[in-house]
């Protein structure tokens, strides 16, 4: 474990890591986004923070927990749509085109890897800028439902809420009997984020791409996450079975601190720029 060391001298381990694993695979989660202004969903010990999420089954069967999560996302969404990828994104779509590193399998839904430049990137739990239609499966951008909700909950759309993860806000209206959900355009059917949800599982096709990923890696490096999610963990125990290195930069406690072969912990968003840097000058 990587502690008790200067930042550089952090940075320096983990660019001799990637240097004899040019093929690792990139785990991400929510910490490699918080610099870019995303609050993630757990403490340094990994306790997740505030309410329990929406559950995928209750989502799709009530209009009430649908009403919930559009009136609050519709004020959460703001946030997240003008968030911009901060260095650490930067500084692994570089390593990508360097060659310095393999795919990315990222956990998080906010697009922030592909704006930064990043191609192979896989997102195991969706994209939040999307939408489909429930009933006819239509594809709708997250910004157009953006201008439906607005125009028909203008009195909510003018509410103040702390900002949560993945374009959540911390709000809870009194009555929301009156708040209209948005439709599909094309039959008028219920929009679903396209997105994991707790409770659901990852569509089988992704999870076999993901599989594969893994299977073609030399080493995983887990990136600003804590691996409480077992979609996730199952990753780490994936590489350990295969006698596959791993490591982690993460500030605080992940549930793979058992499997690591180094674990460093600070901000990816200024480790990585520096690892960046070092790999650079060493293949000079």
């Amino acid at each position: 474990m990587a502690q008790g060391f200067t930042m550089r001298e952090q940075a320096a381990t983990l660019a001799d890591f990637l240097a004899r694993h040019p093929g690792s695979l990139v785990l991400t989660g929510a910490g490699l986004s918080t610099a870019s202004g995303i609050p993630d969903y757990r403490d340094r010990d990994g306790v997740r923070r505030g309410r329990q999420p929406i559950q995928g089954p209750e989502f799709r069967r009530s209009q009430a927990v649908q009403r919930r999560y559009w009136a609050r996302s519709m004020v959460g969404y703001p946030t997240l749509s003008r968030a911009t990828p901060n260095r650490g994104h930067h500084a692994i779509a570089a390593l990508e085109s360097e060659g310095r590193i393999g795919s990315v399998l990222t956990q998080n839904v906010d697009g922030l890897h592909q704006q930064a430049g990043s191609r192979a990137v896989l997102e195991l739990h969706g994209n939040i800028h999307a939408v489909m239609c429930m009933e006819c499966r239509s594809a709708f951008s997250r910004a157009q439902v953006q201008e439906q909700l607005l125009a028909a909950n203008p009195g909510i759309a003018a509410e103040q809420a702390k900002p949560l993860p993945d374009g959540d806000a911390q709000l809870e209206p009194d009555d929301l009997e009156s708040f209209t959900l948005p439709v599909c355009l094309h039959c008028g059917g219920a929009l679903t984020p396209d997105v994991v949800f707790f409770g659901d599982n990852v569509p089988p096709a992704r999870t076999a791409a993901a599989l594969d990923q893994m299977a073609r890696a030399d080493a995983l490096l887990v990136i600003g996450s804590s691996l409480m999610v077992y979609s996730g963990f199952r990753f780490c125990r994936l590489a350990t079975a295969a006698g596959k290195p791993i490591a982690a930069v993460n500030l605080g406690r992940t549930r793979a601190d058992d499997l690591l072969s180094l674990k460093i912990e600070a901000s990816s968003e200024e480790i990585l720029p520096q690892v960046q840097e070092l790999l650079n000058h060493q293949g000079a």
